[in-house]
């Protein structure tokens, strides 16, 4: 069974796991880890009404409950839409992949998005992250102008947030 736990990035659960993401984005970036650059985010951005954080409770390989994921979104500028949230630091660990566990996750951190006013709901990645556009695809984002300078991104994608909840397709 998959649980939230809310969390700020200097927490040290929520640390390791950020720990995690980048040195797996750093490993598999095109160009090599000396390409990537890491940027670490801040705990304002990522505390109500600014954002929220959610550390995901599953497995660890051993079946014992542990922290696996993580995820947040945080308000950035105003959209076409209107309130425009961002999705950030996305990352499941690999033994707990293919669980649904990422796709849960998105469609929690859509939620709370809505609920702290967000109308849209938009991110950044790079073409070598083909699972997670895979991912983003079937929960209905589709290309958006840039809205950011990220060195280590390549596409930016969006999804209105009506009130209705993302569908996958």
């Amino acid at each position: 069974m998959v649980t939230w736990r809310e969390a700020v990035p200097s927490d040290d659960a929520a640390a390791v796991l950020l720990d995690q993401y980048f040195a797996t984005r750093a490993l598999d970036f095109p160009g090599g880890a000396d390409a990537y650059r890491r940027a670490t985010p801040s705990d304002a951005e990522f505390t109500a009404p600014r954002g929220v954080m959610l550390i995901v409770e599953h497995e660890n390989l051993g079946g014992e409950p542990a922290d696996v994921g993580i995820g947040g979104v945080r308000r950035i500028d105003d959209g076409p839409l209107g309130p425009r949230f961002e999705l950030k630091h996305l990352w499941v660990q690999p033994h707990a992949r293919r669980l649904g566990l990422g796709r849960a996750l998105v469609l929690e951190l859509q939620r709370r998005a809505r609920k702290l006013g967000a109308r849209e709901l938009v991110l950044d990645t790079h073409v070598a992250q083909r699972e997670a556009a895979g991912l983003y695809s079937s929960l209905g984002f589709e290309p958006v102008a840039p809205f950011n300078d990220n060195p280590n991104a390549n596409t930016w994608l969006g999804r209105p947030l009506d009130d209705e909840p993302i569908r996958p397709s």
